[in-house]
């Protein structure tokens, strides 16, 4: 069964790399499920949630626009799979050509996919699967709500 997931935040916690690894934490189930992503992932969400435009388009703004321009749209992205520590996500895609529409699926990371739907506003997925090995119950996250903080992981 999947989910639909909110993103929390984006800030930083502990991971096997050391402190200061950014994450994002989805809650979905009433549980968080806290995902590692890059520097450059989470600044990419941080400036999406805060809708601010970068001085020139990001990697996700360009490829939000390229699928726009060739008729598609993002419908929702899912967050479905955790296999030895690593998420798995997909992107469904949408696509109308000659008046007739073409359905697909992109295999992506969690962390683009997380960027694209903040971009264009689609629903987040995740899978009873993902948060019954990933999620966490919320009081276990210290966060002060300014989205960047030391989230206690």
């Amino acid at each position: 069964m999947e989910h639909d997931a909110t993103v929390e935040g984006v800030g930083v916690g502990v991971s096997e790399e050391g402190s200061g690894t950014p994450v994002v934490l989805l809650c979905a189930r009433e549980e968080i499920v806290p995902i590692f992503v890059s520097k450059d992932q989470a600044q990419s969400m941080q400036l999406a949630m805060a809708g601010e435009p970068f001085e020139r388009p990001l990697t996700h703004d360009l490829l939000v626009e390229m699928v726009t321009e060739f008729g598609g749209a993002i419908d929702r992205v899912r967050i479905d799979d955790l296999a030895d520590g690593t998420f798995y996500g997909k992107i469904d895609a949408e696509q109308y050509t000659d008046d007739r529409r073409k359905d697909m699926v992109f295999d992506a990371r969690p962390s683009d996919a997380i960027a694209i739907a903040l971009r264009v506003g689609c629903p987040v997925v995740v899978t009873d699967d993902v948060i019954d090995e990933a999620g966490r119950p919320p009081e276990q996250f210290d966060q002060g709500g300014s989205g960047s903080e030391d989230l206690g992981l």
